[in-house]
């Protein structure tokens, strides 16, 4: 049987204990924003819990049998469930209301799920079958089949064609999620295969096993192109890097390893680690890299050279978050131990310990002059620092949700948050005080953004609307309605004329800030648009998707200039202000066309 994962050493503090079901718990998952917890258990049931609070929210019924386990889908809406009664559910995560009973599985269904978009489940059984369903009918699209034992890990291609399946007889299969054609078996491993990627450009996918190596794979042709040899102990991850030239491994042997993913040559051995990294980001210019580990430390690496820079150690529980300054000066990093320090991120030192919070530190931003930091609470508070003191200038109180973006005004002096209590609050940076709570949304409100002016104010929400504020008066200017779906991202225009969202139905829409007039539909992208962002003369708009990739559009014309593969999903995008053929993001910089 597959181990279970290690608990972190520092959980020795019992936030809640959730009582309800009558037997065993099976499995226990926490949704993409940490608000909820979904518990399966053998009494038939499963239970949605708030994580924060510990209040049982829904209990989901109507199995005949135990429930091994529960997926959220990415944006927490909906839920997955499967059961010994070889049976698949899905739910409405906030109704509880059964949505679809998926039948056909012999045999008790082990693993569960959703493609980026959301549009699809894959469920894999000890009937050693593994089947793709249409998320929203419910209908069996795919019977996938040739197993001689269980599927542990499935892996869906960004856009969603393409399904990489694990077994436990150490190969990988790769199949067309359309057409249910196997497409290539991918054999040689001696041991379990515990980490499956595809390059940016889908045309490469590597393997991180237990027998020590990790494997680089033509997807086209399920040829083998490199074997790579020289880890000491099992390796747990594998990631390319944004261009698709390198590639990265971490294993239990506490090293990460740099290698040529067209050569196999190893590039560096990055050494020192006590601990399994947990985490990695790369700094504005891409020139460095940190590691955030389960020893609870911090190390930046010169990403060229493999040199340990700096190793950042002061933290006394898992470090959940590292970000860098604007300038690329200072580095912050949010943990567990319910602090956040500051550091130069070119000596290492620390510069601040910055404490006082009540609860663990989820997320840090910096002010964009770099000498304010704002970080997230689970406590639902926000508390404003002065960076280079350490002092804390304000906690922001008052909320009744999670805060889920907040942003500076340009000029430094207010701050805004949105919340999952569906409202905004605007706060006086200085003073601390609320100058307004903007009411509308009918959902939970998703990202926030002050007009270059700093007079206007817009929200993106899950109710499918965009809502223009007044910063100083709170009144609502407009409601961009006609979205087919959640919007993540909101961002004006620099002479905040325009509008763009970045939705759930895989679309930008370029929008009048002034008349609420939908100017474009921006199409093309096969997943989530997560980030939008103007270039600094407006003529451009660039999108960051679920699909791994980054499109730069005519912001006139709406046509798509260009189209650049990534690593991962994007979550942050901005253009240099200096170059607008350098585009920062939270995976390294993009030099475009």
């Amino acid at each position: 049987m597959p181990l279970k994962p290690a608990i972190e050493t520092g959980w020795d503090a019992c936030l809640q204990t959730l009582e309800g079901h009558n037997s065993l718990v099976e499995s226990v998952v926490f949704s993409s924003d940490g608000q909820r917890l979904a518990s399966a258990s053998s009494d038939n049931t499963v239970r949605v819990w708030d994580a924060n609070s510990g209040a049982c929210l829904q209990t989901l019924e109507g199995y005949n049998s135990s429930v091994n386990l529960a997926v959220f889908l990415p944006n927490g809406q909906w839920l997955a469930s499967a059961s010994w009664d070889n049976t698949v559910r899905v739910w409405d995560a906030n109704s509880g209301a059964c949505l679809h009973t998926l039948e056909g599985h012999n045999s008790l269904v082990e693993s569960v799920v959703f493609s980026s978009d959301g549009q699809r489940l894959a469920s894999a059984s000890w009937d050693n079958i593994v089947r793709v369903w249409d998320a929203n009918l419910g209908a069996c699209l795919q019977t996938l089949e040739g197993y001689n034992s269980s599927v542990n890990l499935a892996v869906f291609l960004p856009n969603g064609q393409w399904l990489a399946l694990a077994s436990w007889d150490n190969t990988v299969r790769v199949w067309d999620a359309n057409s249910g054609a196997c497409l290539h078996t991918l054999e040689g491993h001696n041991g379990w295969v515990e980490s499956v990627v595809f390059s940016p450009d889908g045309q490469r996918l590597a393997l991180a096993s237990w027998d020590n190596t990790a494997r680089v794979w033509d997807a086209n042709s399920g040829a083998c192109l490199q074997m790579l040899e020289g880890h000491n102990n099992l390796v747990n991850l594998v990631v390319f890097s944004l261009n698709g030239q390198w590639l990265t491994s971490a294993s239990w042997d506490k090293t990460v390893r740099v290698w040529d993913a067209n050569s196999g040559a190893c590039l560096q051995t990055l050494e020192g680690h006590n601990g399994l990294v947990r985490s990695v980001v790369f700094s504005p210019d891409g020139q460095r890299l940190t590691s955030a580990l389960s020893d609870n430390i911090v190390r930046v690496w010169d990403a060229n050279s493999g040199a340990c820079l700096q190793t950042l150690e002061g933290h006394n529980d898992l470090v959940r978050f590292v970000v860098f300054s604007p300038d690329g000066q200072w580095l912050a990093s949010a943990s567990w131990d319910k602090t956040v320090r500051v550091w130069d991120a070119n000596l290492g030192a620390c510069l601040q310990t910055l404490e006082g919070h009540n609860d663990s530190v989820e997320s840090v931003v910096f002010s964009p002059d770099g000498q304010w930091l704002a970080s997230a609470l689970w406590d639902k508070t926000v508390r404003v620092w002065d960076a280079n003191l350490g002092a804390c200038l304000q906690t922001l109180e008052g909320y009744n949700g999670l805060v889920r973006s907040v942003v500076f005004l340009p000029d430094g002096q207010r701050l805004a948050s949105a919340l999952n209590d569906n409202t905004v609050r605007v706060w006086d940076a200085n003073s601390g005080a609320c100058l307004q709570t903007l009411e509308g949304h009918d959902d939970s409100v998703t990202s926030v953004v002050f007009s270059p002016d700093g007079q206007r104010l817009a929200s993106g929400s899950y109710d499918n609307t965009v809502r223009v504020w007044d910063a100083n008066s709170g009144a609502c200017l407009q409601t961009l309605e006609g979205h087919d779906g959640w919007v993540f991202s909101v961002v004006f225009s620099p002479d905040g004329q325009r509008l763009a969202s970045g939705l759930y139905d895989n679309t930008v829409r370029v929008w009048n800030a002034n008349s609420g007039a939908c100017l474009q539909t921006l199409e093309g992208h096969d997943g989530w648009v997560k980030s939008v962002v103007f270039s600094p003369d407006g003529q451009r708009l660039a999108s960051g998707s679920d699909d791994n990739t980054v499109r730069v559009w005519d912001a006139n014309s709406g046509a798509c200039l260009q189209t650049v593969y990534t690593s991962q999903s994007i979550q942050y995008l901005e253009f240099d202000a200096t170059n607008n053929s350098r585009l920062i993001t939270d995976v390294g910089i993009l030099r475009l066309d």
